[in-house]
C-alpha cells in the first residue's frame, strides 16, 4: 500500500452542519444536492435525443453523485472527486460555449480550456493574495461575467450577467458558512448547493436550447468542424 494511501480515507470536517462522522452527518448539505440532479433531468429533457447536450446533463449528474458522496462519507477522496466533477463540468462548458456562442470550429473550440486556465491563474492567485475564502470559485464568477460581455450582442446575455450575480450571491452563503455557526448551526452550505443548481441549469439549459435548436451552429465534434 502506499504510504499517503491512508491520507485519501481521511475525515473532512469542513462544514459547519457536520457534527461527528457518520453518513447522515450533513443531511441539509446532502439533500440539498438534489438540485443537482432536478437541473440534470430538466437538461436531459431539454436535449431532445442530442448526444454533445446529453453528456452536459450527464455531467450536471455527476456533480450531483460526487458532492451527495462527499457530503455524506466526509473523506478526502470524495472531496477530491466533488473538486473534479465541478472542474470538469467549467471546461467542458468552456468549450461548447466556445462552439455555440463564439461560433468557433470543434478544433478550435478547444482552446477554450486553456484560455479559461489562463484567465484563472492570476484571478485565483489575486483572490488568495486578498485572503478572500473560497478564492478557487473565483475564476468561475469572474467567467461568468466575461461570457456575458462575450454575448453582449446577442439575446443570451441577461442569463449570463444574471448567473454571474446569483452565483456571488451564491459563493458569499459559501463562505459564511462557519461565521454563522452560533446563529444558525445548520449552517449556510446547503444554499451554495441550491443556488449553485439554479445557476448551472441556467447557463447549460441555454447553451443546450441553442445547440438543439441550432444543429448547424454547433454539431458533432467532428476532425473536419
Amino acid at each position: 500500500m502506499h504510504p499517503n494511501a491512508a491520507d485519501w480515507t481521511a475525515y473532512v470536517d469542513g462544514y459547519c452542519e457536520r457534527l461527528a462522522p457518520g453518513l447522515l452527518g450533513e443531511p441539509l448539505n446532502t439533500i440539498s444536492n438534489v438540485g443537482f440532479l432536478l437541473a440534470a433531468v430538466a437538461v436531459w429533457r431539454q436535449a431532445r435525443g442530442h448526444v454533445g447536450p446529453r453528456l452536459l446533463a450527464a455531467g450536471l449528474a455527476l456533480i450531483f453523485v460526487a458532492s451527495t458522496a462527499f457530503h455524506m462519507l466526509a473523506t478526502r477522496w470524495a472531496g477530491t472527486a466533488d473538486s473534479a466533477a465541478i472542474a470538469l463540468f467549467v471546461l467542458a462548458y468552456a468549450v461548447v460555449f466556445a462552439r455555440v456562442f463564439v461560433r468557433a470550429p470543434w478544433r478550435w473550440a478547444w482552446l477554450a480550456v486553456p484560455a479559461f486556465l489562463a484567465l484563472a491563474v492570476p484571478v485565483v492567485a489575486g483572490a488568495d493574495a486578498l485572503g478572500l475564502p473560497g478564492s478557487s470559485y473565483a475564476a468561475p464568477l469572474v467567467a461568468l461575467f466575461v461570457l456575458a460581455a462575450l454575448t453582449a450582442r446577442d439575446a443570451a446575455w441577461p442569463v449570463f450577467l444574471a448567473a454571474g450575480g446569483l452565483f456571488g450571491v451564491s459563493l458569499t452563503f459559501r463562505s459564511v458558512d462557519h461565521t454563522v455557526c452560533g446563529s444558525f448551526p445548520p449552517g449556510t452550505h446547503f444554499l451554495w448547493h441550491l443556488l449553485n443548481a439554479v445557476v448551472l441549469y441556467l447557463v447549460t439549459r441555454t447553451a443546450v436550447t441553442r445547440w438543439v435548436g441550432s444543429p448547424e451552429r454547433a454539431g458533432p465534434p467532428t476532425a473536419g468542424r
